[in-house]
């Protein structure tokens, strides 16, 4: 609603702007071409993403000074405390950092962005930047056509810098020539009114440009030429700090819960900061002329003294917010609660972590590990059995044979609500992944996934195929048929068993040997099986009903062993890495596995008593 009746206001007045002065004409124009330097820059940044921005982002941000020099330090490079909040929520929404850790980031970007001032202040008012700006825009060009991502984020970057030092020149011109028209210093405001006055056309005029850094530009070059007073400029930057909180804010708005945590804690840390600072603005001007003088700066200098104010405001908020960072959390946890866990929903899709490749990325691992849990449990109680059971006994096939309750639950309905609508979101995460100019690297991995997550939904829907026969037949005692069942029930439980032991191992000490053994033994069962029945068959230990039902069961069995095996060995180990001593047993192709199969199957001995059936069947050695 807001933004359908700013457009027009924002639009009617520069046209009265325009038709009311050209000069008016000149600084709009540089305002506009200062963003479109920004939005450049930013660019060409993100051209640089998945590779040493976030890298560094997940190293350095363990400890709070950590965080906070992150935080400075990207802010400082980037020149926009904007991109660094999209960045930070686009991470803390995707896992990849905590909340300790974003508050960290965000409040060392707020003082990081403030070299921007000193760099206009100190250089860009007093050189002739327009003449730095053509010749970067002249080479950017060039770099920008060449088929290098890097290369061509070098380019944006430069454009950035070029239209940056161009909208600069440009509202230093008008302004200039503004003032021989029009004295906008006759609208200046003194005293306490002056400050919420211009406090509040800062924090506006920072939410219309959504840069309080455009705004400390337009403000620095204003008072340069004289238009605006050095007392209201001061009302200003503390608005303009203010207003910044509006990107962090629309950032917020597609984020999960801890994104719009952090959107709410800069806006605390803005309004307090703003708070204080006019509270003491008596004491805070002195204050920066004694700073001034002491490293040297003229009295007269405003734009200097204005971006020591800058500083200082910033300074002052992070020295008030570090201390009680513990209890903002607290605060922000049972302001924003973490909503109940719904399994049926996208925990980590979001439309915050598209921003950037490697939240992408985790984004999608955490979102597949979600669809596992969901399938891991579906599973379990499909064959009447309690994950938390299995994962805690050291007798399996013990605890499966003493499963024999049925868990009442419509396992097609759990299917529709807790895997397929999973999956649909996986899926077009993925697509929408793939028409985007990411890494081919991290393309590779969402795609490969997703081919995880498809795996994992095939052995659900097996195991809701075979569910009522497992259940009839083990139920109540029926001889040879119930121990069959549940030989079944016993591997497909192991299976379930080893992959919880492979997501809590060392992802360093993680092996596809284990993965590939099983997938060699699930080969050579799902081949003897037909033999193990014949032989049943024609022993009277079986009827031919019941040895159709199980070979059909089996082989749903087996398929969802098999897709459970290859979503484990794609998830675990291709995606994340394993042991390089392993790395041959990635390459095993199905002929591979027929093959060795079959020569494992001819030194194994034929099975023919009752006991050696149901051990080949599906008790394997714990």
């Amino acid at each position: 609603m807001m933004k359908k009746f700013l457009l027009p206001i924002i639009l009617g007045t520069l046209l009265f702007g325009f038709w009311f002065s050209r000069d008016f004409q000149e600084i709009a124009a540089g305002v506009a071409i200062f963003l479109f330097g920004m939005l450049m820059l930013e660019d060409g940044f993100r051209q640089f993403s998945g590779g040493a921005l976030e890298k560094v982002l997940d190293t350095s941000t363990d400890t709070v000074p950590k965080s906070l020099g992150f935080g400075f330090a990207a802010a400082t490079v980037l020149q926009s405390s904007s991109l660094v909040s999209v960045i930070t929520i686009s991470f803390l929404s995707a896992g990849l950092i905590k909340l300790i850790a974003g508050l960290g980031i965000m409040f060392g970007a707020d003082v990081g962005t403030t070299t921007g001032a000193w760099l206009v202040a100190g250089f860009g008012l007093k050189v002739k930047i327009s003449a730095y700006a053509m010749p970067m825009l002249a080479f950017s060009i060039v770099l920008v056509f060449q088929k290098s991502k890097y290369v061509r984020g070098a380019g944006f970057v430069l454009a950035g810098l070029g239209f940056l030092f161009l909208g600069i020149h440009y509202m230093k011109e008008g302004f200039d020539a503004f003032k021989e028209q029009f004295d906008l210093t006759r609208y200046a405001m003194t005293g306490f009114q002056g400050l919420i006055v211009y406090t509040l056309i800062g924090s506006i005029a920072t939410v219309v440009m959504q840069s309080s850094h455009a705004t400390m530009v337009l403000v620095i070059t204003a008072m340069a030429a004289g238009q605006v007073s050095y007392e209201n400029a001061i009302a200003l930057v503390i608005g303009a700090n203010i207003g910044t909180t509006i990107t962090a804010i629309l950032a917020s708005l597609t984020a999960n819960f801890q994104g719009k945590r952090l959107a709410l804690a800069h806006v605390i840390f803005k309004v307090v900061t703003a708070t204080v600072c006019l509270l003491l603005i008596g004491q805070l001007v002195p204050a920066v002329d004694w700073i001034s003088r002491t490293v040297g700066i003229a009295d007269d200098d405003y734009a200097l003294k204005l971006a020591v104010f800058h500083t200082m405001f910033n300074v002052i908020g992070v020295s008030i917010m570090v201390p009680l960072m513990g209890r903002m959390i607290v605060f922000l946890e049972r302001t924003i609660p973490e909503p109940e866990p719904d399994v049926s929903k996208p925990r980590y899709l979001s439309a915050a972590v598209d921003e950037f490749p490697m939240t992408m990325e985790v984004a999608m691992r955490n979102e597949v590990k979600h669809l596992q849990d969901n399938a891991t449990e579906l599973i379990a109680h499909g064959l009447n059995l309690h994950r938390h059971a299995l994962f805690e006994t050291d007798d399996i096939a013990e605890t499966v044979a003493s499963s024999t309750e049925p868990l009442e639950f419509d396992i097609d309905e759990k299917y529709e609500s807790r895997i397929k609508t999973l999956y649909s979101a996986i899926v077009d995460f993925a697509t929408r992944a793939g028409g985007r100019k990411l890494p081919s690297e991290i393309t590779e991995h969402i795609y490969s996934l997703m081919d995880s997550a498809q795996l994992t939904v095939h052995a659900v829907k097996a195991v809701k195929h075979m569910r009522r026969n497992a259940t009839e037949f083990t139920r109540y005692p029926h001889g040879i048929v119930t121990d069959l069942y549940n030989g079944l029930r016993t591997e497909i439980a192991r299976i379930l068993v080893e992959m919880h032991k492979l997501d809590a191992a060392d992802p360093n000490l993680r092996s596809s040997l284990w993965l590939d053994e099983e997938r060699l033994q699930i080969a050579h069962d799902r081949k003897h099986t037909t033999k193990v029945i014949e032989g049943l068959i024609r022993e009277g230990k079986i009827n031919a009903a019941a040895a159709t039902s199980f070979m059909t069961d089996s082989g749903y069995a087996y398929d969802a062993m098999d897709d459970l095996i290859e979503a484990a060995r794609v998830y675990y180990i291709e995606t994340e890495g394993g042991l390089a001593e392993v790395e041959r047993f990635l390459q095993l192709d199905d002929e591979d596995v027929e093959e060795m199969a079959s020569d494992n199957s001819g030194r194994q001995q034929d099975l023919s008593d009752e006991d050696r059936n149901v051990t080949t069947l599906g008790e394997h050695p714990q």
